[in-house]
């Protein structure tokens, strides 16, 4: 193959097992790709070429050596700054943890390692996952490789652009409230959020702890499932962590761009479309549902009224529960510290300059939400408007076997176009926020190019709990039929990036 880049992690895999291309000269490839573009795309916050060479060299020995390797073994992958990575810098994209490297691994970064993938480095992110853009880096934006003028969606844009920008083949995002999902939509990607509890969360720096999940990104979707099976399992450094064997992605992702899909009801959720979605969104989603029904699903409307207010039960939840997470950055334990004369002053001062103004937002937000007072008003409202999301899930999976919606709103948006305006931004999460809140699995793949733009649409795929394998069935048929009526996978129709001289 010319441009190594190009391909997909599965043929990376096979490629090395050939004996055709080396774990070095694919890593190399990535590493020279990043020097040539992240100028511009900013996806990475660290590169760690002496790293990811050193594994690369000892993949390649073992292989020479007749050595039995993982599937992934050699495959180069990125990782979202918001896993603690030991020897590389971990900031969750936010200036209190500036220069701060950890000294030991998440449970995650461990099995990559274990799974003898190189490490390229780690990748930008909305700071604490706190974002929809990736704008509210403390470290400068990302850009969106299909126009360096839009946002790459957030909170984990570095993840994606570094597959749109072809700087990597394979990334880890975490998904709090689609942070996963959200990106992989406007980048022309693949984002999966597994099952709450799926993937363990030891290790990765806590935004909401009872809405986080760390999942694959990827450009096809049997790379996400491949890197899904390297990812999951029990954990029991982790008390959240699923006791359950890990799903069979991977077969479920073959079955599905073998087989036809009769027999399979596949569910439009109602309230998740109309007023707000742009009109090219909207066209490509019911194309890829008549590209679904060709293959033989049968296609059903299901209600889920309480979704109507999921967005404002997110986000009494979600800073609540920053707001405590993020009470130890206290310019004690970790991080940036501004000198002052009292542990008081020295705490206001280092958390005034260490946190950008969306994470003081947040957590003011949370910390009046939990106060005495309002406690059962607002936070406690807002989980019982989860308990009925859970039951509109529930009541909807007896009609259908997944339920599916666009992944977002619109195409993305242009950098700056909604700083000023909070809830315009929190809108762009608004079919992707539910998943979260019932801990149900959801995948994101794409469906086209808006015709009044020329920019990636999603389409979301939503399983009951434990029910991953699903998605990936239904994803992966649809991803066939789709590229063959486009001739080839959405990512191959980004335009091309000028590289820097």
């Amino acid at each position: 193959m010319a441009d190594w880049t190009r391909a997909s992690a599965a043929q990376m895999a096979a490629a090395m097992k050939a004996g055709e291309v080396t774990s070095v000269e694919l890593t190399q490839a990535h590493l020279d790709r990043i020097a040539a573009v992240d100028g511009d795309v900013h996806a990475f916050l660290h590169v760690d070429a002496e790293g990811a060479l050193a594994t690369a060299r000892e993949v390649d020995a073992a292989r020479a050596a007749g050595e039995e390797l993982p599937p992934l073994a050699g495959v180069p992958i990125a990782v979202k700054d918001i896993l603690v990575t030991k020897g590389m810098p971990t900031t969750a994209g936010s200036r209190i943890l500036e220069g701060w490297e950890p000294p030991y691994d998440a449970t995650v970064t461990r099995k990559i390692r274990e799974a003898r993938m190189p490490i390229l480095g780690k990748t930008n992110m909305d700071e604490f996952a706190m974002g929809s853009s990736t704008e509210h880096s403390g470290y400068g934006p990302t850009r969106n490789p299909w126009d360096l003028d839009r946002i790459p969606g957030g909170s984990g844009g570095g993840s994606a652009a570094s597959l749109a920008a072809w700087e990597a083949p394979l990334a880890i995002g975490s998904d709090t409230g689609g942070s996963i999902r959200q990106p992989a939509s406007v980048t022309g990607t693949v984002g999966v959020k597994p099952t709450y509890g799926g993937v363990s969360r030891y290790g990765a720096i806590a935004l909401a702890s009872s809405l986080d999940q760390l999942g694959p990104c990827a450009r096809t979707v049997e790379d996400a499932a491949l890197l899904h099976e390297v990812m999951g399992g029990h954990d029991p450094m982790d008390a959240t962590s699923l006791d359950e064997p890990v799903p069979s992605c991977v077969d479920a992702a073959r079955q599905g761009r073998e087989e036809d899909l009769a027999g399979v009801r596949i569910g439009v959720i109602k309230e998740l479309s109309g007023e707000g979605y742009q009109a090219g969104v909207e066209q490509r989603f019911e194309e890829s549902l008549e590209l679904l029904k060709a293959r033989g699903a049968e296609v059903v409307e299901v209600s889920c009224p309480s979704f109507e207010y999921a967005l404002a039960a997110y986000y009494l939840i979600l800073p609540s529960e920053a707001s405590s997470n993020l009470a130890k950055f206290d310019s004690v334990r970790f991080g940036l510290r501004v000198e002052k004369a009292t542990v008081e002053r020295t705490m206001g001062a280092t958390r005034a300059e260490g946190f950008g103004d969306e994470v003081k937002r947040r957590i003011i937000l949370g910390t009046y939400a939990l106060s005495a007072g309002y406690y059962d008003a607002y936070y406690g409202s807002a989980q019982k408007v989860r308990t009925l999301i859970q039951r509109d899930f529930a009541a909807a999976f007896e009609q259908a076997d997944v339920l599916v919606s666009p992944t977002t709103p619109t195409t993305p948006f242009k950098l700056g176009e909604r700083l000023d305006d909070p809830l315009a931004m929190y809108l762009n999460d608004v079919a992707t926020i539910p998943a979260n809140l019932a801990g149900i699995p959801g995948l994101s793949l794409p469906s086209g190019t808006a015709p009044e733009d020329g920019l990636p649409t999603g389409f979301q795929i939503l399983a009951p709990a434990h029910e991953d394998a699903r998605m990936y069935r239904i994803g992966a048929a649809l991803e066939k039929a789709l590229a063959e009526q486009w001739g080839g996978h959405l990512s191959a129709q980004a335009p091309e990036l000028e590289v820097a001289q």
